[in-house]
């Protein structure tokens, strides 16, 4: 068709199939000796055109929006997670983190703080680094919806224009951000384990794991704001607590309009967890598929009660459903850094590294001596996990009178 992204030109198609060999996805295929566009498939990279000998391939030129005018977005800000009138300790991260980035670019410090009585909460932030603290509190938004806290982000992003936009990998965070962005248009760089400031064009350096951790990816966002980034807990370090810090805080008014939700929250019903938090545990026990069923799991459960520690585990092991998913730990699980891991019959691939690996000291039990684990383990104990956790568990509990 005329209007078409992209079109053969039937009358110069030879029928040489040259284009289906440069197709990368498969877009191209031979209907009698004319190839013929699935626009479902096709996502217009235009690797087709070039190497058709006679020209037949045809792409739009795709019109660009206007260009944004990015001197006028100015600040760092960090969305303040709170759950229960508490803010969550991600949000002291992305504080300390920020802080290093308003530094580079010599702007200020910002919060945005969604909830109702919010003050306490919002003095914490200005202690923890944040110059200006934008809050909105409403009965309405004691606790997190979607829609209600996405609109209130967006309206405020449209009217103050931040450079930069900072929100946790949580599933809050990755909730809320995906919607400001598509809706602001612009990019968002999810799951990042590192961010700065490129010197010269000053632009935000988003990294994180890609292609299933194998490599690292460094992401730009030269022509739209803010650069927004999701960053995953405890791969940064928290924001001190400073009490003598002075900031403003700023109380944003929203019409009735930005509270409705299709959705109505009836009840928070926690998991059921003898353990400690994941992501706030100072020693976490770990099992995987070397377990070999979801039973023996309580003797994983056993030793974190006497150290006091939390259970995780691999991706093999939750998906062959021997614990839920928050205990997963991995690249898409949770990103945890203990003081001591201890991984109880887990191979180490790299996806499961990529969630642990800044653990301050890594234990590995596995009665395989090939196993990847051990190339990043500060102690490794090559044996039955059936006999070395009892024994440690025994140990633990005589040695801290447990």
């Amino acid at each position: 068709m005329p209007n078409d992204p992209i079109r053969i030109i039937e009358s110069k198609c030879i029928g040489c199939g040259v284009c289906l060999e440069a197709c990368p996805f498969g877009a191209l295929t031979m209907e009698g000796d004319k190839a013929r566009v699935d626009l479902t498939t096709c996502t217009l990279c235009g690797a087709c055109k070039p190497v058709c000998p006679v020209g037949a391939i045809e792409i739009a030129e795709v019109k660009k929006a206007a260009a944004t005018d990015l001197s006028e977005y100015r600040d760092v800000w960090v969305f303040a997670e709170q759950h229960n009138g508490h803010l969550q300790p991600v949000t002291f991260e992305l504080l300390g983190e920020g802080r290093k980035l308003a530094d580079a670019l010599d702007m200020r410090l910002c919060a945005v703080l969604i909830g109702h009585e919010t003050g306490e909460m919002a003095q914490e932030l200005i202690h923890r680094g944040a110059e200006k603290v934008h809050t909105v509190d409403r009965a309405e938004l004691a606790h997190f919806q979607d829609e209600p806290y996405s609109a209130i982000v967006i309206d405020l992003v449209r009217k103050l224009k931040p450079n930069v936009l900072l929100c946790g990998a949580t599933t809050v965070g990755r909730s809320l951000i995906s919607r400001v962005a598509t809706v602001i248009d612009t990019g968002l760089t999810a799951d990042c384990t590192g961010l700065d400031i490129d010197p010269e064009t000053k632009l935000l350096r988003q990294t994180r794991p890609a292609f299933g951790g194998n490599i690292m990816a460094t992401i730009l966002t030269p022509d739209n704001r803010p650069q927004m980034a999701t960053v995953r807990h405890k791969v940064m370090k928290e924001a001190v607590a400073d009490p003598s810090r002075q900031g403003e805080v700023v109380l944003h008014e929203v019409v009735a309009q930005m509270l409705k939700s299709r959705a109505k929250r009836l009840r928070f019903t926690p998991e059921e967890n003898t353990t400690v938090n994941l992501t706030e545990a100072d020693i976490i026990v770990s099992g995987g598929r070397g377990l070999q069923k979801p039973d023996n799991f309580a003797m994983l459960t056993e030793l974190a009660q006497v150290l006091g520690a939390g259970v995780g585990a691999s991706r093999s092991a939750v998906d062959a459903g021997w614990i839920p998913y928050s205990h997963q730990v991995g690249q898409t699980g949770k990103t945890v850094c203990p003081k001591l891991y201890i991984a109880c019959g887990i191979s180490g691939q790299i996806q499961h590294l990529a969630g642990m690996s800044s653990s301050d000291i890594i234990v590995a039990i596995n009665n395989d001596s090939e196993a990847p684990i051990f190339r990043h383990a500060t102690y490794g104990i090559v044996g039955d996990v059936f006999e070395v956790v009892p024994l440690l568990t025994k140990g633990f509990r005589e040695l801290l009178g447990k």
